[in-house]
């Protein structure tokens, strides 16, 4: 799913021009960032739910030379989908 289907989308449920839903589109997705920096977690009824975790620290490989280097800590954004997502699906 791209900014430009959600766009399309909005535009024809809304009868809206293509630059309204373009920015509807993107003021969407603004407000789920900052939802998830919040309080990381976004939930929208009947889809699903995106959690923001942290990982730790850890050892990997490059894939090209096989050397060992060390991945940062970080933080990562989850997605559990719905009973009635997985229904629909």
């Amino acid at each position: 799913m791209s900014k430009a289907f959600i766009a399309s989308v909005i535009q024809e449920s809304a009868s809206l021009t293509g630059a309204s839903a373009n920015r509807a589109a993107g003021d969407l997705m603004e407000a789920i960032v900052r939802e998830l920096k919040k309080s990381g977690k976004f939930t929208l009824p009947s889809f699903g739910t995106f959690t923001v975790k942290k990982t730790k620290a850890r050892k990997g490989l490059n894939p090209r030379t096989g050397e060992a280097i060390k991945v940062k800590a970080g933080k990562t954004v989850r997605f559990k989908a719905s009973p009635t997502l997985k229904k629909a699906v």
